[in-house]
């Protein structure tokens, strides 16, 4: 436990993982707990939402599993009051839900297209819209909303509707810091570059001939020479959770070993 977040209450929706490691969201969730916060852990599969509170619990820390469905203004705001009645605050919102969903304008039919802007960008407005009014009430808050290098970069992969979805959660960030800046309220997004999570070996390696082979790609693309991983930006979220980047709001972070600078940001 650092102390950094000692008294605070953060909300992490997609605090789960897809398979067996660390995800962002559940790293994340495991960081704002291992500073000091309470942890509220959402996710729409709620085994997943609770293994991550046990890990919590394992050390100590605070945290209560719920379940909810970030397409659902109503699960999200059910999820949002039954956070508040058990920790009495909310201090950190914490978006880390999306979806890459693969092909271009030509393969992508209406629904999968709709589909993703509404889990990527649309969790965010329906988050921040069960959020917002307990934050301005208190007058002080921090939202975290985990975007991707592909919000400003094309990363190798045909994800147009994925592009499209994370440069809208860069932008709505910024609006959401101008707004509610003279609220108390600030908001950053994180921008993770090739990170090795489970989601990758689920979603990407079937561009590969092999899971060895994608390991490799998507290293040599790092200008660090390897990807990151979900502490990293579990870490860099902690950051600007806390009161140390109380002068910071409507940043859009890469956490990318260098790769955002690179000329070559894909393959």
């Amino acid at each position: 436990m650092t102390g950094r977040l000692n008294n605070k209450v953060a909300l992490v929706f997609g605090a789960g993982s897809s398979g067996p490691g660390w995800s962002n969201g559940k790293a994340a969730a495991v960081a704002y707990a291992r500073a000091g916060a309470k942890v509220a852990c959402i996710d729409i599969q709620a085994q997943a939402a609770e293994e991550t509170a046990s890990i919590i619990h394992g050390e100590n820390g605070r945290a209560s599993a719920f379940s909810a469905d970030v397409t659902d203004s109503a699960s999200i705001a059910r999820t949002v009051e039954a956070a508040l009645a058990e920790f009495g605050q909310i201090d950190i919102l914490h978006n880390n839900v999306g979806v890459a969903t693969a092909g271009g304008p030509e393969e992508l039919d209406e629904d999968r297209f709709r589909s993703s802007l509404d889990i990527n960008v649309g969790s965010i407005f329906r988050t921040a819209k069960a959020v917002l009014p307990h934050m301005r009430e208190r007058g002080a808050g921090a939202i975290v909303n985990i975007s991707s290098l592909a919000a400003i970069r094309w990363t190798g992969y045909p994800y147009f509707a994925y592009y499209a979805a994370k440069g809208a959660v860069n932008q709505a960030t910024v609006a959401l810091a101008m707004q509610y800046a003279k609220s108390g309220i600030r908001a950053n997004c994180i921008m993770p570059g090739l990170i090795d999570t489970p989601l990758i070996y689920n979603q990407i390696s079937s561009n590969y001939a092999s899971v060895d082979e994608m390991v490799a790609a998507r290293n040599r693309m790092v200008p660090m020479g390897k990807m990151g991983n979900a502490f990293d930006v579990a870490n860099a979220a902690v950051f600007l959770a806390s009161d140390e980047a109380a002068f910071i709001t409507g940043v859009c972070l890469p956490v990318d070993g260098g790769q955002s600078c690179s000329a070559v940001a894909g393959v």
